[in-house]
């Protein structure tokens, strides 16, 4: 069984299996791979444990280690021939990935449809030295992956890919190497940990951890069900701290022809890219513990990319010089418009957190009395305008207006005067369609 993205006439096999011009992993990729069969009988022996404890019982050690002695071959020839059998090559145009054992895939990327091409490194696979090269397409919801590749090796093909997407001639492409890199900012570990000792909701799941448990305790004296509760709680809380720290660390943005590049993590390292011109939306937020100090965090909408955050924490004049460099043109807007003060009888107080600015460039929201967030659509990544009025907003003669992007998204002007926000509406539309026509191509080392 095969599927592919794109058709392609077959070629010869050599004797070991490769066609011309196709490479095999990484060698310890099998390693990786042997997990699978070993995963399947732990998640069957967790699922019921009481079961497992008793069919544990039943049998003699002997048998176990019969088990065993079978089981962890099967797994090492499984994790063997999976890696055997995967495949990959660079054409002119697209990137063929052959896998399956039984039933064979053909994968056909077709490389100006690239719009990111990732390397990450988890823990152990930094300590093996090799690579996962993860793989954005247009169009496509899950990512194609390479794992593993030596991680010289995981460089030199984005390279090519990044190179090849660009229209560098075959033969030259794998010659060209990466684009360089200037650097634009680096969030220090300290201003990193600080930031989130300053996010309300680390400390809510944290309290959540330590005294929901307690409670069921004192009301059920029941171990299991405090345990039960506890743990997810408990790593709810280390995600939110020790998780996102670990994440965050060392986070470095850097401009290059191929984008906004993204170095970061303690543990795991990743090196991404920010596709240039697909990004969709900015949004510029500001917990209320954080508005002291003027710091923000910057997070994204790109289309068919799970890239959501460009900058975790920064001091608000840096962030928005880096968001000028992913929105060419673009100036974060100084001063937003609120709604008239009769919009109060519709959102008592919290009206005062609402604002808008139009420019020649963008569409700019805000929401958020305490919070602050601050969304930025480029005039032509907007796909659609709507105009929203309730009843009791029609009462009040306010009415809202919301643009759609590209990734899914919506940015909202609430209750605006119904007047201006049909004019707004006419307008919005107007400059979307003119912001299309002008928009350069989205395309890479463009």
């Amino acid at each position: 069984m095969t599927s592919a993205r794109a058709g392609s006439a077959p070629k010869a096999h050599d004797g070991a299996g490769l066609r011309p011009g196709e490479r095999r992993l990484h060698p310890v990729t099998p390693f990786r791979r042997a997990w699978a069969p070993l995963a399947v009988v732990f998640g069957w022996a967790v699922h019921d444990p009481d079961q497992t404890q008793r069919q544990l019982d039943r049998l003699a050690t002997t048998t176990l280690l019969l088990a065993l002695a079978v089981l962890v071959p099967a797994a090492a020839l499984y994790g063997f021939l999976s890696w055997w059998f995967t495949h990959f090559s660079v054409t002119e145009s697209e990137l063929r990935i052959r896998t399956g054992l039984l039933f064979r895939r053909t994968a056909h990327i077709r490389l100006e449809r690239l719009q990111a091409v990732d390397v990450t490194q988890p823990l152990l696979a930094r300590i093996a030295g090799v690579a996962k090269l993860r793989l954005d397409v247009i169009g496509v919801d899950k990512k194609d992956e390479l794992a593993y590749l030596g991680q010289s090796e995981a460089r030199a093909l984005r390279a090519e890919l990044l190179a090849r997407a660009a229209g560098f001639a075959p033969e030259t492409a794998h010659e060209v190497g990466e684009a360089p890199s200037r650097g634009l900012l680096r969030v220090p570990p300290g201003m990193l940990a600080v930031s989130l000792a300053l996010t309300a909701a680390t400390w809510v799941t944290l309290l959540a951890a330590l005294v929901v448990p307690a409670l069921l305790w004192l009301a059920t004296h029941n171990l299991w069900t405090v345990l039960a509760t506890a743990l997810p709680l408990l790593g709810a809380a280390g995600a939110r701290s020790v998780g996102r720290f670990a994440a965050e660390y060392d986070w470095t943005v850097g401009e290059s022809p191929d984008g906004l590049r993204i170095d970061r993590g303690l543990l795991d390292r990743a090196h991404e890219t920010v596709p240039p011109g697909r990004v969709q939306t900015v949004r510029i937020v500001q917990p209320v513990l954080w508005r002291r100090r003027d710091w923000v965090r910057v997070q994204l909408e790109v289309a068919g990319s799970s890239n959501s955050v460009l900058v975790p924490v920064a001091p608000r004049a840096l962030a928005e010089a880096v968001v000028t460099r992913i929105l060419p043109g673009v100036t974060v807007p100084a001063a937003l418009s609120r709604p008239p003060r009769r919009a109060g009888r519709c959102l008592p107080l919290w009206w005062r957190g609402h604002g808008l600015a139009v420019t020649e460039t963008v569409f700019a929201a805000r929401h958020g009395l305490l919070g602050r967030r601050l969304a930025l659509v480029p005039h032509a990544k907007v796909q659609s305008v709507r105009l929203t009025q309730g009843p009791w907003a029609r009462l009040h003669g306010l009415a809202s207006v919301h643009v759609d992007n590209g990734a899914g998204g919506t940015v909202s002007a609430r209750l605006r005067d119904a007047d201006g926000a049909a004019e707004l509406l006419r307008a919005q539309a107007d400059r979307s369609r003119t912001g299309r026509r002008a928009a350069p191509p989205d395309r890479w080392m463009a």
